[in-house]
């Protein structure tokens, strides 16, 4: 199903595969994606097949054909607004809200600032911008009071393995799972010399899911 919802600034779109009473993720798109890239429409489909339905939208720089992102406070009113719908149309038994990339950190900092969801995915969440580990975006993790699952390869260039290991030493160890998959980088793919395939990456994330929503 896709449908528009409405916010001052503007009309954006959403794609929902949900129904009344079951467990919704809302998914956002990355800096330079949108709701219907390939990886979403994976992220997704991995999503739903671990037990959730899935709720998949634009952000509204991205719905007026605009290339650079909105900026934080409207990113993060956008996904208020979409949570909010949510709510209102499929009266979700859980909600879980996340994303890739910085769909999933603006995600992170609407519930560090208020506690809106039952839980919190997050898929290659960019720690840092690529090459400038200094610019660490950590500040908020530690007032998140719900249960996130992070999903990052060890080739993430948005997010050292060594300094998101010092940051989780941080953080509430019963509430945040850290899922590593080896040789995958910001979208998940690995080299051939690795010895791993898609497929390897695909089993691994979709266990993790399935175990962290159960």
């Amino acid at each position: 199903m896709q449908y528009s919802l409405k916010m001052p600034q503007g009309e954006f779109p959403l794609f929902a595969d949900a129904s009344a009473g079951s467990c919704v993720v809302i998914l956002a798109h990355g800096a330079g994606s949108h709701a219907e890239h390939p990886t979403m429409l994976w992220l997704s489909k991995l999503l739903t097949e671990a037990g959730a339905q899935v709720v998949r939208f634009n952000f509204l720089y991205r719905a007026l054909g605009k290339g650079m992102p909105d900026r934080i406070p409207l990113l993060i009113d956008t996904y208020r607004a979409v949570i909010e719908d949510v709510r209102l149309r499929f009266h979700p038994r859980r909600l879980l809200i996340g994303g890739h990339s910085m769909g999933g950190r603006v995600a992170s900092m609407a519930e560090s600032e208020q506690n809106t969801a039952d839980g919190l995915i997050l898929f290659g969440y960019p720690l840092h911008p690529p090459k400038q580990p200094e610019k660490l975006r950590d500040a908020h993790l530690g007032l998140i009071t719900v249960p996130v699952l992070q999903v990052n390869g060890t080739r993430d260039e948005f997010c050292s393995k060594p300094l998101m290991d010092a940051v989780l030493e941080r953080l509430d160890p019963s509430l945040w799972t850290m899922k590593w998959i080896e040789g995958a980088d910001h979208s998940y793919s690995v080299q051939r010399s690795s010895g791993r395939t898609r497929t390897d990456v695909e089993a691994e994330i979709s266990a993790a899911l399935r175990e962290w929503l159960q």
